[in-house]
């Protein structure tokens, strides 16, 4: 019986040795240990700005991919590739978040196993580990658990994959390689700009290797690289000043203060990265000065650690240190982005960076316990395994900080306590979760007591008081938003709302006409400024404006009812009739659409457009879904039985409907319905009426 399983375990043994050797054993693991150890994140909720990365209903259409791709402003940030990813996870699991984080995490370990190839190729020692130290490391945490920084983990594969091809190229010449290492690194950009530093990694790389570069073989080849990733750059840039708003006088920084950050910056992401302790999303902005002597200590450490490595002539490390500042340059500083208003720091910014301090550490650890391996043989193996659960361990731990909103926001606080962020957006959850109003308010309060130039904090506690009823400071609120930040479009429709609360339509119109100045395809606005009209009497210009907001958002229920509205009332039943069908398409429990569709189905003029069987279906459908009690819905239901000549019906409907209505004193809808009754008693239907 052994004899017979000794081919078998033979062959097994023979299968897991050549797995061994290729490395598949290897990758396997890496990639299961990456699982297992963003775990808590698999079911994880939405955060922050999740949101509005996973793709709006206004986008969600072919023509909302369209205008990912054309039209800047129209998604969170010009990333495209993003939001098509976006786009088509949208489409296979909608607002399901698993999906989302599971792509997240399997791109995270797809770049470590690239940055096994990468390694490899470059002979560097230790490849293995390096690539389990970036999988495993609780500072990557913040990039592979929020859903939004796909662009993060997404550009991370393609700035690695570029980087393999161009490796290719570099030793064979190949013109495949090349245009594979081109086509990469542009979709990448079409990630995050912030991979426009490879060509110049590269050139480190080849530095490290040769000792010197050559114009022809290592220089020239990049320039198209150099010049895709600057022009890439400066036009996020831009995208960032015109519609994230990185300007204001949190940006009004000196060159030598920019200097300071960099400085600071630079010890304390390596700091992060050899004592992971006390993650947070946000970390508290620092106090830069030039007066102040001691934050000069911190360049200065940096160009002498540079110093000592050109002197000491340490080619690998220095190679390491350039790699890791030049890849963090984008963030260090020396250019405004958005986080920038509330900290010069965050870990996500150090994701593909940290590869360089990471590999160091790998090389290290590998060659030191070489000098004990004849008489300690396990030595290296087990300070690897060691290292590497302490940082699974920690990498789950972390995880559960990006839980859901409150989580996130909460955790902040208990390590940033003076975070005006995250006082700002753990008001925004409390205020969205109803009934918490109060609580929302008291954190918008804080979030301007600490930082009264927030102009967001400030639209936000305009809002919380708006659904409290106080109106009037309320608007207080949302003009001195306004007046810190006048581009800010939604503080000048929430403004228009309330002086529509107020009946100053025309003010509201003007709010309204000022929003779509600033972000003219702003679908809300439109249909806010159709409602206003329509209180006007214009109803032409209110069809208009309806017609303009569905051209961007055509499944919004709410903006097809007001246009279907908007053709009854100005006597276009046809056309009302098509737009309450359409909102039935996409919600077919509209009590208001099965409502005002019947009256209109029992009541045309044109009795091509009359349907008394489906009006009767619709007005009892109504009932059910909203109140068999409702004197509106009775009353449809009632015209809707005298269409079809059943006037008995028509006659006992309507009476109850009376009764309802005098019980609710509602004497305007008593007298149509006293009117109506004479006309079934005499055996006649309602006609041409769209008073409701």
């Amino acid at each position: 019986m052994n004899g017979e399983k000794e081919p078998e375990s033979r062959g097994l043994v023979e299968f897991l040795s050549s797995a061994w050797r290729h490395g598949w054993l290897f990758g396997l693991f890496l990639v299961a240990a990456t699982l297992i150890g963003y775990g808590p994140a698999w079911h994880a909720g939405l955060i922050w700005d999740d949101d509005r990365h996973i793709t709006p209903p206004a986008l969600r259409s072919p023509n909302g991919l369209a205008r990912i791709w054309t039209q800047p402003g129209a998604t969170q940030q010009y990333y495209p590739l993003v939001h098509s990813a976006f786009w088509v996870e949208y489409r296979l699991w909608g607002d399901a978040t698993a999906g989302y984080h599971w792509v997240n995490i399997l791109l995270h370990a797809f770049s470590a196993l690239l940055l096994v190839k990468i390694l490899r190729q470059l002979k560097i020692p230790g490849a293995w580990l390096a690539a389990a130290l970036f999988a495993l490391h609780p500072v990557e945490v913040e990039s592979v658990a929020w859903i939004s920084e796909l662009k993060n983990t997404l550009s991370g594969v393609f700035y690695l994959s570029a980087a393999l091809a161009y490796l290719g190229f570099d030793q064979n010449r190949n013109r495949g390689n090349y245009a594979a290492a081109l086509g990469l690194f542009l979709l990448g950009l079409m990630s995050k700009t912030v991979i426009a530093s490879l060509p110049a990694a590269l050139l480190v790389v080849f530095w490290w290797q040769r000792g010197k570069l050559s114009w022809k073989r290592d220089v020239l080849p990049l320039i198209p690289f150099f010049i895709a990733g600057i022009g890439a750059g400066l036009f996020t840039a831009w995208v960032e000043r015109r519609f994230i708003h990185a300007e204001g006088t949190e940006f009004n920084l000196s060159i030598i203060e920019r200097f300071l950050i960099a400085g600071r910056a630079i010890w304390f992401y390596l700091g992060k990265l050899f004592w992971p302790v006390d993650l947070a999303l946000i970390y508290p902005r620092w106090n830069v000065s030039q007066t102040v002597w001691w934050q000069y200590l911190f360049p200065a450490a940096a160009m002498l650690l540079l110093g000592v490595l050109v002197w000491r002539r340490w080619r690998g490390p220095l190679a390491g240190l350039l790699f890791f500042v030049g890849t963090l340059f984008p963030a260090l500083g020396f250019f405004n982005v958005y986080p920038f208003r509330y900290s010069f720091v965050a870990d996500h910014f150090q994701y593909l960076a940290s590869l360089g301090p990471l590999t160091l550490v790998a090389v290290g650890i590998t060659a030191l316990p070489g000098l004990f391996r004849k008489r300690k043989p396990f030595l290296e193996p087990m300070l690897c395994a060691t290292l590497l659960l302490v940082l699974a361990t920690l990498t789950w731990n972390q995880c559960g900080m990006y839980a859901n909103f409150d989580t996130v926001w909460l955790k902040t606080l208990r390590l940033n306590p003076d975070c005006w962020m995250a006082h700002n957006n753990l008001g925004l959850a409390l205020l969205y979760k109803g009934g918490q109003a109060d609580e929302a308010i008291a954190h918008f309060q804080k979030a301007l007591e600490i930082n009264p130039a927030d102009a967001e904090a400030c639209y936000n506690l305009g809002i919380a008081l708006q659904q409290k009823g106080r109106v009037e400071e309320a608007m207080a609120h949302y003009q001195k938003a306004l007046a810190m930040q006048p581009r800010m479009a939604g503080a000048h429709v929430n403004l228009g709302d309330a002086l529509m609360q107020k009946g100053e339509v025309d003010k509201a119109i003007a709010q309204f006409q000022e929003a779509l100045a600033i972000s003219p395809r702003f679908a809300m606005v439109h249909g806010s400024l159709g409602i206003a009209l329509a209180k006007k009497g214009q109803l032409t210009e209110a069809i208009a404006q309806f017609q303009k907001s569905l051209e961007t958002d055509p499944d919004n229920e709410e903006v097809r009812k007001n246009l279907a509205m908007a053709f009854a009332q100005k006597g276009q039943p046809e056309q009302a009739i098509a737009q309450f069908d359409r909102v039935l398409e996409i919600n077919p429990d509209s009590v208001e659409a099965c409502d005002n569709l019947a009256w209109l189905l029992a009541t045309a003029s044109d009795s091509s457009l009359r349907d008394g069987a489906k009006a009767i279906a619709l007005a009892q459908h109504a009932g059910k879904l909203a109140d068999h009690d409702n004197p509106f819905i009775l009353r449809t239901l009632a015209a809707a039985y005298a269409e079809t000549g059943n006037y008995r019906e028509a006659i006992t409907t309507a009476r109850r409907a009376l009764e309802f209505a005098a019980r609710r004193k509602n004497d305007l809808l008593a007298g149509k319905l006293q009117q109506e009754i004479k006309l079934y008693e005499a055996a006649s239907p309602v006609r041409g009426t769209f008073s409701r």
